[in-house]
């Protein structure tokens, strides 16, 4: 047992908030082992009461960045990740939008997990797809070289987070670590489309990722959702070399109607990835749709697009072209080969 936590537990209980070197230095216990699960505990509900700052976060990101199996990547490499947590259960959005973003040409380090607050989650539908994800180490950057993308299982490449799994799990409520997976990402990309749980945590998400030395990001919420939603409006803190520009984003300013949530409801894992193949063989759809609007998004992000709607009309013409499709084809037979 560590004594290193007291004294921050200590200032934590009069609502004190921490800088980002001593954030760092916190959570660095937490992975390292030192602390016991009663000090994790009342260190991640101290924060969690009192409200996490974006100090805290990039110090907690920067504590998990020095522990990770880190991954080579091109310059351009992006990431399509949410938080999750919004336990809305959908088909999988960020997965597919992977496959349409590689086809366009932009390299995707996918950072994901396997099922936790949805019934497929990006890892369980990949492997019903016939991808592998647990690639060797040394194999990463060229499955991701070679097909265009990868996918990065979380738990193997932040193994030191296991230390907080059990308070995690007892407090069952969200915590700090809700809002570290996207902003931790093993192959250190620079570009973003970062999906949150709740509209309020969009900007604050930006302004990490800022300190945290990204070029370009959208962080997005939609109606309840950790991505871009047809169901209504989305808030949307766009990261740029400018600073952080925050608006609203409607289906109709990206060329689509409305369309409730309910209408890409997922399922199990078989389910999704059906799904998910016939969307990239540009069935019509919601979910093609929400793939696509999304997918929209990530391209303006790469700047391959100067705005959403063009970002779209690039993205249905890679998946009508078949591009999207062969990129899942290529990140199948290329993760198979690398652990052949």
């Amino acid at each position: 047992m560590s004594s290193g936590l007291k004294p921050v537990l200590a200032r934590l209980a009069n609502r004190a908030t921490l800088s980002e070197p001593e954030a760092e230095e916190a959570f660095g216990i937490i992975m390292s082992g030192e602390a016991t699960p009663a000090q994790i505990a009342a260190l991640l509900m101290a924060m969690r009461v009192r409200g996490e700052t974006v100090p805290e976060i990039a110090g907690a990101v920067r504590a998990m960045r020095r522990r990770m199996v880190a991954v080579e990547a091109p310059a351009e490499a992006m990431d399509v990740c949410g938080t999750g947590g919004d336990a809305a259960g959908t088909l999988n959005v960020s997965t597919a939008v992977t496959f349409v973003v590689a086809g366009a040409g932009v390299p995707v380090a996918k950072h994901g997990n396997r099922a936790l607050s949805s019934q497929t989650g990006g890892a369980d539908v990949l492997e019903a797809l016939g991808v592998k994800i647990e690639i060797p180490f040394p194999r990463l950057a060229e499955v991701l070289n070679a097909a265009g993308s990868v996918f990065l299982l979380a738990p193997r490449h932040h193994a030191a987070l296991h230390h907080a799994g059990g308070p995690r799990q007892e407090i069952g409520t969200r915590t700090i670590f809700n809002l570290l997976g996207p902003l931790a990402n093993p192959a250190r990309v620079r570009r973003q489309l970062v999906g949150v749980f709740a509209p309020e945590w969009a900007r604050p998400m930006a302004e990490t990722l800022g300190r945290l030395g990204s070029e370009r990001a959208w962080v997005v919420h939609g109606q309840g959702l950790d991505e871009l939603t047809l169901a209504g409006e989305n808030q949307v803190a766009a990261l740029s070399a400018d600073g952080i520009r925050e608006f609203e984003l409607t289906p109709e300013e990206a060329g689509f109607e409305r369309v409730p949530a309910e209408a890409i409801r997922g399922g199990k894992a078989a389910r999704n990835a059906a799904a998910l193949v016939a969307m990239l063989m540009d069935e019509p759809g919601p979910y093609r749709d929400t793939v696509l609007f999304n997918a929209g998004a990530a391209l303006v992000v790469a700047g391959r697009a100067s705005n959403v709607r063009a970002g779209v009309a690039e993205a249905a013409e890679v998946v009508a072209s078949g591009r999207a499709l062969a990129a899942l084809e290529a990140l199948r037979s290329e993760s198979a080969r690398a652990v052949g």
